[in-house]
């Protein structure tokens, strides 16, 4: 059983920015080596903790034979953080999906290639009990540490309930769990679960609430435990929101980090404000006016006016920008100048024309 390394547990803990790798192709939906490595280097270059690959940004299709490219994204990003020969820690987690012997398979090949994570999915699984779940989580768990996921039914997740999250902390080698369940009853579940959890030192909480980023990292759960009061709190997070603009992500976590170990009234009210901004920003880029259905050309399309990608082209065919999508991004573009990182897309960039 792999576990996690003390330094990069440290800054699991401490909480750090993880991007959601996405997947850069060509016109004729062939995979595009140059840009792929290009954005494992920018997430790097902006001060990251980690990347998460092969995960629903990267598109799940990755992993269908006809197009088998689960192997390659892992690979390149791998080499890529290598080659950096980083003086700092940086954590790569691989996305495991699907029935329990996929799942190992996955598990396997992410160790393979050097990822210290496995961040579980448990989509697609409606028709097995919380128990059988469970199962596999331990299953995993034994091979790879193991960073669970608390996905949305709106993107083929579901809804679990508190017993089941009593439970998942329990198990031995999970050390981190991404709430996206864009609910605050559901992610209230699991944060009661991990006070109530005997790991509730072993367990970073990260969001991957895209619609309450700023809120869900600013706010301290308190739970009475036993007659004590436990504290529970997002650490960071690991967001397909944060694949774009990312080192301002990074300075966004700075700047709430700071407002946590000195709270004042005025730093709060303006973290609450620029709050509404990125769900704002989040609401062009991830499509929830239309199902989600433009989350990932909502990305590429960010990445690709910077330079980052070519073009928003996607494996299936039929994923695209809404109606109305591309406008709504000029118009946060427009409105919160402040938020997006293009001039320093553009110096990441030069610096790697010399």
């Amino acid at each position: 059983m792999k576990t996690l390394d003390n330094k990069l547990q440290q800054l699991l803990w401490e909480g750090t920015v993880i991007p959601a790798h996405p997947l850069a192709l060509n016109e004729d939906r062939s995979i595009d080596e140059a840009h792929q490595r290009l954005l494992t280097q920018y997430y790097i270059a902006s001060g990251a903790g980690g990347i998460a690959v092969a995960v629903h940004s990267t598109q799940f299709e990755i992993r269908e034979p006809e197009i088998n490219l689960f192997e390659t994204v892992l690979r390149w990003a791998s080499e890529e953080v290598d080659k950096a020969e980083l003086q700092r820690p940086f954590i790569k987690i691989a996305g495991i999906c699907g029935a329990t012997e996929q799942a190992v398979q996955e598990a396997n090949t992410a160790l393979q290639y050097g990822y210290d994570i496995g961040l579980l999915s448990m989509g697609g699984l409606q028709s097995w009990t919380e128990n059988a779940i469970l199962d596999r989580v331990r299953t995993i768990a034994a091979i790879i540490p193991v960073f669970g996921f608390y996905l949305q039914p709106a993107v083929g997740g579901r809804i679990f309930s508190y017993s089941f999250w009593q439970q998942f902390a329990e198990i031995d080698n999970v050390v981190a769990i991404k709430c996206a369940s864009f609910n605050r009853y559901q992610t209230l579940d699991v944060m009661r679960a991990i006070a109530n959890s005997s790991r509730r030192d072993q367990i970073a909480m990260y969001t991957g609430n895209d619609d309450n980023i700023v809120n869900d990292l600013m706010s301290v759960y308190n739970f009475p435990v036993a007659g004590e009061n436990v504290s529970i709190e997002f650490k960071g997070g690991l967001l397909g929101h944060w694949a774009v603009w990312t080192a301002k992500a990074v300075e966004l976590l700075r700047e709430i980090k700071s407002y946590k170990q000195n709270p004042n009234n005025l730093h709060a009210s303006h973290l609450l404000s620029k709050a509404i901004a990125v769900t704002d920003s989040n609401a062009a880029f991830f499509d929830p006016a239309n199902a989600f259905h433009g989350c990932i050309p909502g990305l590429h399309e960010v990445l690709r006016r910077q330079g980052l990608m070519k073009g928003i082209w996607c494996l299936n065919p039929d994923e695209n920008l809404s109606v109305g999508q591309r406008e709504e991004i000029d118009r946060v573009y427009k409105d919160y100048p402040e938020l997006n990182d293009d001039e320093f897309v553009k110096e990441f960039l030069k610096s790697r024309s010399q």
